[in-house]
């Protein structure tokens, strides 16, 4: 199919997760929704009929339990035992706040604190977490998935109206303190009805690897993909990914631009090694013809490069930060699309997508369903919608200083082309202002750095007036001076002096991370200095 304008997709909208729940287990119930690994080697599966009778289950036992309109946390490592406490909290009337495994145990019990959080369903391997923590009432995961609640076959889910809370959802926090991100039923309901109308599965599999704590892994992959009709497959641990990837065969994983760059980083040193480099050029270049002809030959061409992913992938969801269109024209030459978006955990997440076969290369695709953009003479791109969150929990300042008339202030700079793609050029935040008042995006710079295969990640800085570029490095290149200098000539060739990169720093360790794998600017810079 060309790559044009078409039609959203017939699937009609959807009102609560328990809407989603029943509409799928009324007109597919036998439909494998779900498949994760069961003990070391065997594959459990359930069917649209079988999650509605499991979070059915789950919803009777919670409001038996904990009553309704209760903020009940949820820690652990992915699973559908996690999911059920998340359907059932919300399906039984009461607020989910899905909570970071990975943060320590004192930034647990401040989200705990600062959410109202009076229970808790907790993964075994995380329960240190939750220790000590006064009035919590805490219940493991899988004791909740066994929990027997007599009556639970009668049991009504709970059917909200658009504005009830739902969830909170706390923010990544790369730029400081995190918030709680008040999400609606309504606000969910309106990203995964428009994500299942502006994408389409093709008849894939979905792999889920990114974290359900995070709105792009819960909301995106699980919800619009059990909408949208796609078995999807639950990685418990990155761990053991590439098993998965080949038990799973997956049509489609959803990931962060992180997962593309190790992706193709492991495809370039594969080459390299088995010494075909002249060989996959050439494939490249006769496919790219045949192409233009309407002959796809990648799948066959390049399907001992795709095999370690399953043998089957057709699409990688991109988003959670700028992907280089360097990678999406690279994985488009062996079959693979990429197919980047753009949100913000405050937008439910998702504000626009590249669609299947209606895509622009370097943008962050056209506006989701009932999505309104407008940029702000400043330059940053601003939201309206029914996606957009209620606010921050208990924090009326911060939600002041983002919401504005109704209008979202999503902190990135932005344009919208003339054909209504959205093009992003960097934060707000981590613009450089020079004192001449020239301004400078540091991503901009990055991502010129980063695509260089001594480069493992970088960040750009001013520092004394200089802008600094500090690099970590992949192993064959630590300590490399004289490559690095040479590469910075490279990036500053044909950009105006102020935007020259001064000095280059190399790292020995990795940047400061937070658990979405994103840099913590703040962290990282060295202090009295831009970024």
């Amino acid at each position: 199919m060309k790559n044009c304008k078409y039609p959203y997709y017939d699937i009609p909208d959807i009102t609560s997760v328990a809407d989603m729940l029943e509409t799928a287990a009324r007109e597919r119930p036998d439909f494998v929704a779900f498949r994760y690994r069961a003990g070391r080697d065997g594959v459990e599966s359930k069917t649209c009929r079988e999650v509605l009778s499991d979070v059915r289950k789950s919803a009777c036992w919670i409001e038996k339990s904990c009553g309704r309109g209760r903020h009940i946390a949820v820690i652990g490592e992915n699973s559908y035992e996690w999911l059920l406490a998340f359907f059932g909290a919300l399906a039984s009337g009461n607020v989910a706040v899905p909570i970071d495994k990975d943060l320590p145990a004192n930034e647990v019990a401040d989200m705990i604190r600062e959410a109202d959080v009076d229970a808790a369903f907790v993964s075994p391997s995380y329960s240190d977490l939750t220790e000590g923590i006064e009035g919590l009432a805490v219940t493991t995961l899988k004791a909740l998935s066994k929990a027997e609640c007599p009556g639970w076959e009668d049991y009504g889910l709970f059917h909200p109206g658009d504005d009830d809370l739902a969830c909170i959802f706390f923010t990544s926090g790369t730029s400081g303190r995190s918030k709680g991100v008040m999400l609606s039923h309504g606000n969910l309901a309106s990203d995964v009805s428009g994500g299942a109308r502006v994408f389409s599965p093709e008849g894939g599999s979905v792999l889920s690897v990114l974290p359900f704590h995070h709105a792009f892994g819960l909301v995106v992959t699980i919800m619009m993909g059990f909408h949208f009709r796609a078995t999807i497959f639950i990685n418990r641990s990155l761990k053991r990914l590439k098993e998965d990837m080949l038990l799973a065969q997956p049509g489609i994983i959803t990931l962060v631009p992180l997962f593309v760059e190790v992706f193709y980083k492991q495809i370039r040193d594969g080459v390299k090694k088995s010494g075909k480099e002249n060989t996959f050029k050439w494939g490249v270049r006769i496919s790219r013809a045949l192409l233009k002809l309407g002959i796809d030959v990648r799948p066959k061409l390049f399907a001992q490069i795709l095999e370690p992913f399953g043998g089957r992938l057709k699409y990688l969801i991109c988003g959670g930060a700028y992907l280089d269109p360097f990678y999406v024209k690279f994985f488009r030459d062996i079959g693979v699309e990429i197919i980047n978006g753009y949100g913000a955990t405050e937008c439910s997440p998702s504000l626009s997508i590249n669609r299947n076969h209606h895509y622009r290369d370097g943008s962050a695709g056209q506006l989701m369903p009932h999505v309104e953009i407008k940029i702000s003479p400043e330059g940053e791109v601003l939201a309206r919608g029914p996606m957009v969150m209620k606010g921050y929990y208990k924090n009326p300042e911060e939600t002041a200083k983002v919401l504005k008339d109704g209008w979202y202030a999503t902190g990135d700079l932005g344009y919208m082309d003339e054909d209504g793609f959205l093009f992003l050029t960097g934060r707000t935040k981590n613009l450089i202002i020079l004192s001449n008042g020239e301004n400078i995006s540091p991503e901009e710079l990055e991502n010129d750095f980063n695509r260089d295969d001594g480069v493992k990640e970088s960040l750009v800085y001013e520092q004394d007036g200089l802008i600094v570029a500090e690099i970590f490095p992949e192993e064959e290149f630590a300590g490399n001076e004289a490559y690095f200098n040479e590469l910075k000539q490279k990036v500053n060739q044909g950009r105006p002096a102020y935007k020259q990169v001064a000095r280059i720093v190399l790292r020995k360790e990795d940047f400061v991370r937070n658990t979405t794998r994103k840099i913590v600017r703040y962290k990282n810079v060295p202090q009295n200095t831009k970024a």
